[in-house]
This record gives C-alpha cells, sequence and structure tokens, in this order.
C-alpha cells in the first residue's frame, strides 16, 4: 500500500476569500491539493497564475474539482445545459492549465419535471459526459465521476449506475470513478463500489457522516467504519489517491488514515 498519495481537499475553507485560501496552501502538511473551482475560489486566469507559483514554491500538485454549485449536466433544457456545459469547459481548460492530476465532475441529477420524461436524465447526463470526455481527451486531462447520493437527486449513486455507463458508451472506459465515502455511506455503498469497481476507482474523498446527511465531519467523528474500509482497500490493492475531504479535524483525519493504512 506504499503508493498511495495522500491530499487534502479545500473544500474546508470554500467560504473564505481565496487569498485566505492562499494562506493555507503556504502552511499545508501535504503536497497533493484539491482545488474546488467555485464559490470564491472559482477560477480565472490569474487565479491560476497565482496557483502555479504557489505550486513551484512549495512542490504542490493540484487535482481540481469541477463547479457543482447550480451544475446540472442532466438538464432538460438544451439551452441551460449549453451555459453549464460551457462553464465546465472552461474549468477543464484552467486544470489542465494547472497541470491537474485529476478533474473531478458530479453526475447530473433528476428535476423537477424528470417524472414527465422517464429516461430523459439519463439520456442528458450520458450526452454532457460524452462531450466533456472528448474535450479531457483533446486537452490530455484525466477526469472522473463522483458517486452522488441519490436521496439529492443525483442519478449515479451506486456501482451499477457507473457500469450501466461504461456498458452504454464504450468510450467512457477511460473515465475513472471518484469514491466518496461520505456520499456512499449514505446509501450504505461504500463495500459495494470497492468490490465490484476496484480498477475504475482512481480517487478517493474521504470524510464522515452520521448515515442521514453529507455532513463531511472528521475521521472518527460519524458513524462509518473505517477498520473496514482500510481492510478493503488492502485487499483489493487500492494504490491511487485519497483525498481528506472533511470540513474539520483536517490534519487528525489524515493522521488517522496514514497510521490505519500503513
Amino acid at each position: 500500500m506504499t503508493q498511495i498519495e495522500f491530499g487534502i481537499s479545500m473544500l474546508y475553507c470554500l467560504g473564505e476569500p481565496f487569498k485566505k485560501m492562499i494562506t493555507y496552501l503556504e502552511s499545508i502538511d501535504t503536497k497533493l491539493v484539491e482545488i474546488v473551482d467555485d464559490g470564491f475560489h472559482a477560477l480565472n486566469k490569474k487565479k491560476v497564475s497565482i496557483l502555479k507559483e504557489i505550486a513551484y514554491s512549495y512542490d504542490l500538485r493540484f487535482t481540481v474539482h469541477s463547479p457543482f454549485a447550480d451544475i446540472n449536466i442532466a438538464s432538460p433544457s438544451k439551452a441551460i445545459r449549453t451555459l453549464m456545459l460551457n462553464r465546465l469547459k472552461r474549468s477543464m481548460v484552467f486544470a489542465n492549465a494547472l497541470d491537474a492530476k485529476l478533474w473531478v465532475l458530479h453526475p447530473g441529477n433528476k428535476t423537477g419535471i424528470s417524472m414527465f420524461y422517464p429516461g430523459e436524465d439519463w439520456k442528458q447526463n450520458l450526452k454532457s459526459i460524452h462531450l466533456l470526455n472528448f474535450l479531457a481527451n483533446d486537452l490530455g486531462l484525466k477526469i472522473a465521476i463522483e458517486n452522488l447520493p441519490g436521496k439529492y437527486g443525483f442519478i449515479m449513486k451506486n456501482p451499477e449506475d457507473f457500469i450501466r455507463l461504461y456498458k452504454e458508451d464504450s468510450s467512457l472506459e477511460d473515465i475513472g470513478i471518484v469514491l466518496d465515502t461520505g456520499h456512499s455511506n449514505l446509501e450504505n455503498q461504500t463495500e459495494s463500489f470497492l468490490r465490484k469497481l476496484p480498477k475504475k476507482i482512481v480517487h478517493v474523498h474521504v470524510s464522515d457522516n452520521m448515515g442521514d446527511d453529507d455532513q463531511h465531519l472528521g475521521i472518527g467523528y460519524g458513524q462509518i467504519d473505517w477498520t473496514q474500509f482500510v481492510k478493503t482497500l488492502h485487499e483489493i490493492q487500492y494504490e491511487k489517491t485519497i483525498m481528506v475531504e472533511a470540513v474539520e479535524h483536517l490534519q487528525e483525519s489524515l493522521d488517522k488514515l496514514k497510521e490505519m493504512l500503513f
């Protein structure tokens, strides 16, 4: 398990100004950082330039989480979906400029009119992912899709949804999965993802919760069985990246994971 690389998501400070986030980067105890391209931290040319300077000075490498506020790649409105896709494409270009190791994408979700158009959400979700993957290949950018809870309306919540995606569009075989433990815990799907799609999981977001809401608690502050999680990681020989995506107890969570895994 020595090849696992640990990192920290800057989600915890998304409510603070970009300049404040930069000061955190200068003292963070990891070389891998996930930048959230949203809110105060939404990327532009100036921010990318600053981040590249920080990366050079502190030997940091980045992954980028795509914008997710008000983004629905399965929207039934072509005009709105086009605007969203243009926003995501812009994010991919900035991620590429940062030499990002990975660009993380949220799948689409249902809307208030989904019940009137059965299957349309999935159709548009698949079409949007195909278009984004085409651009990613053109840029040479690696992208991966995150599992999201069905309780919040998302349509890719369990392993079967991802298996269906790969089956229906073989050109998406190179797209990986970002396993979010907080999300999968709400669906009781963590073990299932690890067992059914071990080779597809290229990135793991770790945070804890009590099983009802996506609380982004520190490791050990919810009810996730971390001993079983670590045991399964060993069994499937997971050797990629693990990103702490808690909003509290970050260093403690990072230290706990390293101790359990090694």
